[in-house]
């Protein structure tokens, strides 16, 4: 079926004009219609749309454009509703923006669509990407395809279940502290997130600045490179772009692991790692090895540090970020007797409980005598953190970890214990903390359930090609990317 085409497949047959872009669209449609309604994985989808995008690429190709100079022509993309799509809601999960559609295209939805990408629709996402489950939605939960019961992580979820339940064959998202990374590991798809400068966040509703990053989710690192590559590059909307070129990631993708030396990161296989996904990090370390990488041991000794920094550093961010949102200038708006009132009610009615909590403890960690002992002392961690990283990369081409401490957990597991929930991101903070890229990708599954269990990878400072590369050679090596979930 034309909808479990990967975005490379899909392209050589839409190339050679086997299938048409309509085609395409319309199987994906219909896998959406089959599925999201117990997956939920979109917030809103315009299938009139997405039709006359898809045969305005099929036009497109009838006049003899090709994928050399468009290289998501006539390909199904869906975007997280974080990220700014011209007349299309953006509502951020929050009821605050339930009515809002956007004014105009993010960047990376400029570029998506001189790719010729065929956007179909808006990914589900914990309100204002703060969470890790996708239960912090307003507009209700996105469930794993893989058991309806557990949750597909967060705060990208919608992106990962669209893309691992073969509803679409790529999908943008954001992360923040892990936001891309954990719910591809528990979806069982590739997740990347970029270093940080390395794609456009003009357009992206922020959540934390510093630490935000826009990334793709695909079904195999080689779409990960096609979909980087296309929304990749300096913006000068964005003042934390990067004037850096672009290379063909794709083209660096072939390349064996002999002579490269990937760092085992001591500080990530201690206490609270899940037995099966150690065994299976463990297994993936051996196998890298039979590939010709050298596998030496680094250490990261600011990591126990990590969450506390992420969690002072992304609350002051988001608090000060989620000012805007006051029912004055957009948005819904619940009156009161004074501006005081409004504000307060606005706020009281139109966010949820989690994005409460982070923006009283961001609030708290800004204020007045409190802001050197807790905002100001998180920065300068941050930036030990960043430095053990930048060490460790010395010695070593790329580091492998776990994505995630445990597979998928089940739907209301942690939603009582922020700090259980919070503890999900800790192998994945750091790499935000630092800026760096970080790729997740499929690694093996849990006996009972069978779950996915990812593996993550991260890079130098723009180093996405070597990521990309190391993580591409696995990948080929092993079955894990081509498992779907039975009941998709």
């Amino acid at each position: 079926m034309l909808n479990q085409l990967s975005i490379s497949e899909l392209t050589a047959k839409l190339a050679k004009r086997e299938v048409s872009a309509r085609e395409a669209t319309q199987a994906c449609l219909n896998q959406i219609q089959a599925h999201d309604g117990e997956l939920h994985a979109f917030l809103s989808h315009d299938v009139s749309d997405a039709l006359a995008q898809a045969e305005a690429a099929d036009q497109a190709l009838a006049a003899g454009t090709r994928h050399e100079q468009q290289p998501l022509l006539g390909v199904p993309i869906a975007i997280k509703d974080v990220i700014a799509v011209k007349g299309q809601p953006l509502t951020c999960g929050s009821r605050i923006l339930g009515n809002f559609n956007s004014p105009y295209d993010a960047t990376v939805t400029t570029k998506l669509r001189a790719a010729g990408a065929v956007l179909v629709g808006r990914c589900n996402t914990d309100e204002f990407a703060m969470g890790s489950s996708t239960e912090n939605s307003a507009f209700g939960r996105s469930c794993n395809p893989w058991d309806t019961t557990r949750v597909p992580g967060g705060s990208s979820g919608g992106s990962a279940v669209a893309v691992a339940a073969q509803m679409i064959p790529g999908a943008l998202g954001s992360d923040t502290g892990g936001s891309i990374r954990q719910p591809a590991a528990f979806c069982g798809c590739v997740g990347l997130k970029p270093t940080y400068g390395r794609v456009s966040r003009f357009g992206l509703v922020a959540y934390a600045s510093s630490l935000d990053q826009i990334g793709t989710f695909t079904r195999s690192t080689r779409d990960a490179a096609v979909l980087l590559h296309a929304i990749a590059g300096h913006d000068a909307q964005d003042s934390t772009s990067v004037p850096q070129g672009v290379p063909d990631y794709a083209a660096a993708l072939d390349g064996d692991l002999k002579g490269l030396k990937i760092g085992l990161a001591k500080e990530y296989l201690l206490g609270g790692l899940d037995a099966e996904v150690k065994r299976a990090v463990e297994t993936a370390v051996q196998q890298l090895t039979r590939l010709g990488a050298e596998v030496v041991e680094v250490s990261l000794p600011h990591t126990e540090y990590a969450v506390a920094t992420y969690y002072i550093i992304a609350t002051a961010e988001a608090s000060a970020n989620l000012a805007r949102f006051d029912g004055i200038r957009y948005g819904a708006r619940v009156s009161g007797a004074d501006p005081i009132e409004l504000y307060a009610n606005t706020r009281g009615v139109g966010f949820g409980p989690e994005v409460k909590r982070r923006i009283i403890l961001g609030t708290y960690v800004l204020s007045s005598g409190y802001y050197d002992a807790y905002y100001l002392r998180g920065q300068k961690v941050r930036t030990l953190i960043r430095q053990d990283f930048l060490k460790a990369f010395q010695t070593v081409d790329a580091i492998v970890t776990p994505t995630t401490p445990s597979v998928a957990f089940k739907a209301g597991e942690k939603s009582g214990d922020p700090l259980q929930m919070y503890l999900q991101d800790i192998y994945t903070i750091s790499c935000n903390l630092a800026g760096i890229p970080g790729i997740s990708i499929p690694c093996g599954f849990s006996a009972n359930p069978k779950l996915p269990i990812g593996l993550q990878f991260l890079g130098k400072p723009f180093g996405e090609a070597t990521l990309l590369q190391v993580a591409h050679a696995y990948e080929q090596a092993t079955p894990w990317h081509r498992e779907r979930p039975a009941q998709v």
